[in-house]
């Protein structure tokens, strides 16, 4: 089976079970299908063998068993899996993050720009509307103010006419599509500019206090955004500390049976499922602290900018276009890059707002009262005590020399290093049944490839586990058939590319060259002779009164000498050449024809 088809099939089989989702009055992304039929696959328990033909049958089975688990209810596994397409779907760089504020802003923004790019104006009534869209047009593209108060209208006209009065509207119909484009946009970084400058001014001289000015989303999400992350981190990690204490205490070896009857599966299941709240959150609230650096640092260019317009226009009746248009377009910029930031906190914090319907299976499952009752008198752990406590337990590796050990004194970029498992140990997820804690590193090393095969194994049992711990790599990709041909197999092995480059030495080795090497005989017999001959020469030199005391004249020469060549000579001989006559060939019917050889002898 091509793989062309392969994945038609996998996608029908997907599409079916979402379908069947609907019906139920559950709706589910073919993305969150596509993972569960992977999750499904892999699990032991299901019984599936992938070396082998699956009939229609096992399809069956894998569309039932997917169904079963999409439809749970209050399941903290479900959840986590749910929050992990979620994020993966919304969440993306910083610079895409950019990219996506811009093109939506673009995409409101080109009905009007199009009104204005493709009018065809006659009339002066026609001419005053194509104006009024222009200036609505910089309102709704620089942010500052609504184009349905008077007010504002009536700055940014008085602003816009200052740069282009409907006088010039005549030239800009003429213009290409594209020009008309670049000189809105234009149009609009200087009016912007020319209206930060204005509302500026009215503060005063002195006031350096540019706040005020600020874009509004900026003002508004910049202190409350990073806060909320902040709060939702604290309450998730409190709840993950306190599972982990608890299930601490339940896989404890010295613990006896039957002192608390909890369910642990479903205990770990809600680890999970705070373990990967908090790594999402921790991930948004580093971006949040990013964009409130980013924000400070454009508020401090603001301000300088600010300042040197002032002082450019500082008493002064006319400033020439070339050197103050610049300067508005920088401030439009910087102000623009604001709003940026503003939105792109807003679109964080959203994020982060809805990750929380995705824990609340285990807060219904598991109450903070609930845990605190099974946790009674144990101490609850955070991760920096745990840290703290196993600081001192330093790594010695002369202990391990079959490993490369490395160390924080020992390695510069060491917080950058992207640690296996999200800094989870190997090690004890495998021996303590699924507990994530940071420990025993010793221990992994001295049989890491065992560790590592069990804690894959134990994934096929949690699949939020791949996400959680970055496992994507040590699991096939799933591609399950409805019609299978003899000889397919469920799990087709993903397409591995990346970019690599080779380079090769035009020279390994060290270059030897010999200046004075020559490859032709006769040419090293040439100078032989030339050395020989020099052996006879000898060397004269005279010194008149003309010459006294200016310069030595050194003349070298030699007799001819008698040379001569020998070459082929010429010759040949000729051949004589033969002649025949025929007599009798005329005359009579019957005559006999003489034959008379004229050539002559070679020796004449």
């Amino acid at each position: 089976m091509s793989r062309a088809r392969a994945e038609s099939v996998i996608k029908n089989i997907i599409r079916e079970i979402a379908q069947q989702c609907t019906v139920r009055g559950q709706a589910v992304s073919e993305t969150l299908v596509a993972f569960m039929v992977k999750a499904v696959v892999l699990d032991p328990r299901n019984g599936f063998n992938v070396d082998r033909t699956l009939t229609r049958q096992d399809v069956q089975k894998i569309e039932e068993l997917c169904l079963d688990k999409l439809m749970e209810e209050c399941s903290p596994s479900l959840d986590t899996i749910k929050m992990q397409v979620y994020f993966e779907l919304n969440y993306t760089s910083r610079h895409e993050f950019l990219e996506e504020i811009h093109r939506v802003s673009e995409s409101k923004l080109s009905p009007v720009s199009r009104e204005i790019t493709d009018s065809r104006v006659k009339t002066r009534e026609e001419l005053d509307t194509l104006y009024c869209k222009i200036i609505t047009y910089i309102l709704l593209r620089s942010g500052m103010g609504s184009p349905t108060d008077v007010n504002i209208v009536r700055e940014a006209t008085a602003a816009l006419q200052s740069v282009f009065p409907p006088t010039e509207l005549g030239a800009f119909m003429v213009l290409l599509k594209r020009d008309k484009e670049q000189q809105l946009n234009e149009l609009t970084m200087i009016v912007t500019g020319i209206r930060l400058f204005n509302k500026a001014s009215e503060k005063g001289e002195e006031d350096t206090d540019l706040n005020e000015l600020i874009p509004t989303i900026l003002n508004v999400t910049l202190p409350v955004t990073s806060k909320s992350i902040e709060n939702k981190l604290s309450a998730t990690q409190s709840l993950a500390w306190k599972y982990t204490a608890l299930l601490e205490k339940l896989t404890d070896p010295d613990r006896q049976p039957g002192e608390c009857d909890v369910p642990t599966v479903l205990l770990k299941q809600a680890l999970y499922n705070v373990r990967q709240h908090e790594a999402f959150l921790k991930m948004l609230l580093a971006d949040a602290s990013s964009c409130g650096e980013h924000a400070e640092i454009l508020q401090t260019e603001f301000s300088s900018q600010m300042k040197l317009l002032k002082e450019t226009m500082k008493a002064k009746t006319a400033v020439p276009t070339a050197k103050v248009f610049p300067l508005f377009k920088a401030l439009s910029g910087l102000w623009s890059a604001l709003q940026d930031e503003g939105e792109l906190l807003n679109i964080l914090g959203n994020i982060a707002l809805n990750l929380q319907p995705f824990i609340a299976s285990q807060a219904t499952l598991f109450s903070e009262a609930y845990l605190d009752g099974l946790l009674d008198a144990s101490e609850v752990k955070t991760d920096d005590q745990r840290m703290t406590e196993s600081s001192d337990e330093r790594v010695d590796p002369v202990q391990m020399k079959t490993h490369e050990w490395l160390l924080p004194e020992t390695l510069t970029s060491f917080n950058e290093l992207p640690l296996q498992y999200n800094g989870v140990c190997g090690h004890t997820l495998v021996t303590r049944d699924g507990l994530l804690l940071p420990e025993a590193a010793l221990k992994f090393a001295c049989s890491s490839e065992k560790f590592i095969a069990e804690v894959a194994e134990k994934a096929k049992y949690s699949p939020e586990l791949i996400q959680l711990l970055k496992l994507h790599q040590q699991f096939s990709c799933v591609s399950p058939h409805s019609e299978l041909q003899p000889g397919e197999r469920l799990l087709v092995k993903p397409i591995t590319k990346c970019e690599s480059g080779t380079q090769t030495d035009i020279h390994p080795l060290e270059t030897n060259i010999v200046k004075s090497y020559e490859w032709n005989e006769w040419e090293l017999r040439r100078k032989a002779i030339h050395l020989a001959d020099l052996l006879t020469k000898q060397t004269h030199s005279t010194q008149t009164d003309l010459s006294h005391m200016r310069r030595e004249n050194v003349t070298q020469t030699w007799l001819p000498r008698d040379a001569a060549c020998q070459s082929k000579r010429d010759s040949g001989s000729n051949v004589p050449k033969p002649q025949v006559y025929l007599a009798g060939l005329r005359g009579q019917r019957d005559g006999q024809v003489v034959k008379t050889n004229l050539t002559r002898s070679v020796d004449e």
